[in-house]
């Protein structure tokens, strides 16, 4: 998967919203049919989500579907009228834990297979709501459709029911939680952990102050509710140019050094050697995902 910095939601009944998707600027688009969709308009948030789709992925957005649970697994009719060749995947909110994510899996190749779709096309980004799936975190990472996790911690939310915490600023209180996450994509082998939910749109400073705590933790974007917040969580996980020319120097020096016969060199007064270079290898590639 491409790194996503912003991860926009956009309510699926709001059709004056959905059409200005391509002006927000966002990385990647949720386009939501569940918690932010009134009951009454479940069904034209669906029609509206599905007609919406290949439109905007010819104009080059990047749409998921955030499809509504149900007690057994998710909502057949949202899941029938959304996956298409054009649908990159599908945000799963309050997954219960790994056999739930295959039994979807196992759906969801069905209708790829009917709609004459590459099976395994549709991928999954699960937001971990349930005290049972952060528990699992590890196990449902490694499903093949997962493209990565989602590690929300949002104020009064699911999770915070869920686990019992009571949110702060500084957001002491889900570090476990959200380090866990994160150390589950990595294991499994995937990238791009995505952090999460800044709830108050309108304080883009408090937002900028969550997005460096999550990026320091390991997240490489943000779930956000506004358009308003993109620039600053776009600024936020994209490195610097002071940065990009830290890491870039790192690399030239110790290529230099390596062809003198050094494993190891001084660079901007530290030490620095193969496993250095190796993460200033990584940021660089992942700015070059970002074009």
């Amino acid at each position: 998967m491409k790194p996503i910095r912003s991860f926009l939601f956009v309510p699926g009944h709001k059709e004056k919203w959905v059409e200005k998707i391509p002006s927000f600027g966002a990385d990647a688009i949720v386009i939501d049919l569940e918690d932010s969709v009134p009951i009454d308009q479940k069904a034209a948030a669906r029609e509206i989500a599905a007609a919406a789709i290949p439109g905007l992925a010819k104009a080059g957005e990047r749409i998921w579907v955030r499809v509504n649970p149900t007690p057994y697994i998710y909502d057949l009719d949202d899941l029938h009228a959304v996956i298409q060749p054009e649908l990159e995947g599908l945000m799963l909110s309050k997954p219960s834990g790994p056999e739930g994510i295959a039994t979807l899996g196992s759906i969801v190749s069905d209708i790829e297979l009917r709609k004459g779709m590459e099976v395994g096309h549709t991928q999954f980004v699960p937001a971990l709501e349930t005290a049972r799936s952060i528990q699992l975190a590890y196990e449902i990472a490694l499903d093949p459709r997962i493209a990565t996790l989602c590690a929300a911690s949002a104020k009064n939310a699911d999770v915070a029911r869920a686990v019992g915490f009571q949110w702060t600023k500084e957001g002491l209180e889900s570090l476990y939680l959200k380090s866990k996450v994160i150390l589950a994509v990595r294991a499994a082998g995937k990238d791009y952990p995505i952090g999460g939910l800044w709830q108050d749109v309108h304080d883009l400073e408090g937002l900028r102050e969550s997005c460096l705590f999550n990026r320091q933790l390991g997240c490489t974007g943000e779930i956000i509710l506004h358009p308003s917040n993109v620039p600053v969580v776009n600024e936020v996980y994209t490195p610097s140019e002071e940065e990009l020319a830290y890491y870039q120097g790192m690399v030239d020096t110790f290529e230099k050094a390596e062809k003198e016969g050094h494993a190891a060199v001084v660079y901007d007064g530290e030490h620095i050697d193969y496993a250095h270079v190796k993460t200033a290898k990584q940021i660089l590639a992942m700015v070059d995902d970002l074009k």
